[in-house]
């Protein structure tokens, strides 16, 4: 049985349906790509590798990183960010910054002074007895200082465990700018800790 030939307007909407197919794979396809690429290049995962930022995050807790959230500006007071320590190369560390390009900061054993304000850091947990003592300070351009939320650990690397252990700004000085990776803001790992990450704002509202 002889098979009956399409007719050209018949052939032409058979290709025209091919080609809008085509297209539409090239282009879910191209979408696909750009979602991915700027999903790697906004969101970095960081593991918390120690108890530096007790209570609010936990050994081992994954957390996700926004590298474009100071693309516009800089940190704020009680952001929690996470860094690259200046002493060791590559290190990735989290921490809270207490003040921020320009603030004078002053440490003592049992309190922080920001502008002339002692903070209520209600993030640290029990007594504040602080391992690092820091005079006042003034910093400069594009430098923050970075706290742990855990003041027994990260004050000092006299112990010589400073190529495992994370530093704070007690050791280190300013953080410059170049140094920060992005804000931290959600915890996602363990499912049963997720959630969003505090910058406790009332803590610094009376600094200017």
């Amino acid at each position: 049985m002889q098979r009956k030939k399409r007719s050209p307007a018949a052939a032409r909407l058979a290709s025209n349906k091919r080609a809008h197919l085509m297209r539409e794979i090239v282009e879910t396809l191209l979408f696909v790509g750009l979602v991915f690429l700027i999903v790697q290049f906004a969101i970095h995962p960081v593991r918390v590798v120690d108890n530096s930022m007790e209570p609010q995050l936990l050994p081992n807790q994954l957390v996700i990183v926004n590298r474009t959230a100071y693309f516009f500006g800089g940190p704020s007071r009680g952001d929690v960010i996470a860094y690259y320590n200046p002493t060791v190369s590559g290190q990735e560390c989290i921490g809270r910054v207490i003040a921020v390009p320009n603030d004078t900061i002053s440490i003592t054993t049992n309190g922080v002074t920001v502008n002339g304000v002692t903070l209520n850091e209600t993030y640290v947990q029990g007594n504040v007895v602080n391992q690092g003592i820091v005079p006042q300070t003034r910093l400069g351009q594009d430098k923050y200082f970075v706290l742990f939320d855990n003041r027994q650990v990260g004050g000092t690397s006299a112990n010589g465990t400073s190529q495992n252990v994370c530093l704070d700004s007690r050791s280190f000085g300013g953080l410059p700018r170049q140094n920060i990776i992005g804000r931290a803001v959600l915890v996602f790992w363990p499912l049963s800790q997720f959630g969003g990450i505090s910058n406790f704002s009332d803590v610094f509202k009376n600094v200017h």
